[in-house]
């Protein structure tokens, strides 16, 4: 068997994660928590008793439900268990944890009597990911409006016109024809990069 302190190593290998320790007695219902669970919830060590009531506070409404139903499983069956869910903080910020456990049998009875595992807090990977997906979509919306605004300066001068009424004959047209503005756009930029380009092909081009 993997000794805890191994899994807790492996459990923050290649991420900027914090992972607290936790036990929870079954008969007793009585919590214990690592410093790092302590901090991961907003605490400092031994400012609070956690208890069942105070850990299920901290969830997400949205998730609250679901994390006490993953709670009664493992005890009723002490198979491993994990569950990813938000909790709010003593600070008031939104944290995304990953709970993992495990249910601990009592040697006599056989029964379940103990939960223990890992609260590993993923936020900052969350966040991360969040702030690439958004990079991402900041650049598409880039790349796609680049060629169009350069559409609407090459129709603007071509045809005397400002470049309003310029994105308005490229949005008719796209909408008369079916093509997408940003591909009439770039057919556009191709025909005015033509060296017989001219304003009479930039205007058959919106000649819908």
């Amino acid at each position: 068997m993997t000794e805890p302190m191994e899994i807790e190593k492996a459990l923050t290998l290649g991420a900027n994660h914090v992972v607290g320790r936790y036990r929870y007695e079954l008969a007793t219902q009585a919590w214990w928590w690592s410093d790092e669970t302590y901090r991961i919830h907003g605490f400092q060590p031994g400012d609070v008793v956690p208890t069942t009531g105070l850990v299920l506070a901290h969830k997400d409404p949205r998730d609250r439900t679901r994390v006490s139903q993953v709670l009664q499983d493992a005890a009723a069956t002490g198979e491993p268990f994990s569950s990813v869910h938000r909790i709010m903080d003593a600070h008031g910020k939104q944290r995304t944890l990953t709970v993992v456990g495990q249910g601990r049998r009592d040697p006599v009875t056989d029964q379940v009597c103990e939960l223990a595992g890992f609260f590993v807090d993923i936020t900052s990977g969350i966040d991360t990911r969040a702030g690439e997906a958004a990079s991402a979509s900041i650049q598409s919306s880039a790349t796609t409006r680049a060629p169009i605004e350069q559409a609407k300066g090459i129709i603007s001068l071509a045809l005397h016109i400002d470049p309003e009424t310029a994105f308005e004959r490229l949005r008719t047209t796209s909408n008369h024809t079916n093509v997408a503005v940003r591909d009439l756009a770039r057919h556009i930029v191709t025909l005015a990069s033509a060296d017989d380009g001219s304003a009479a092909d930039i205007e058959s081009a919106l000649t819908a």
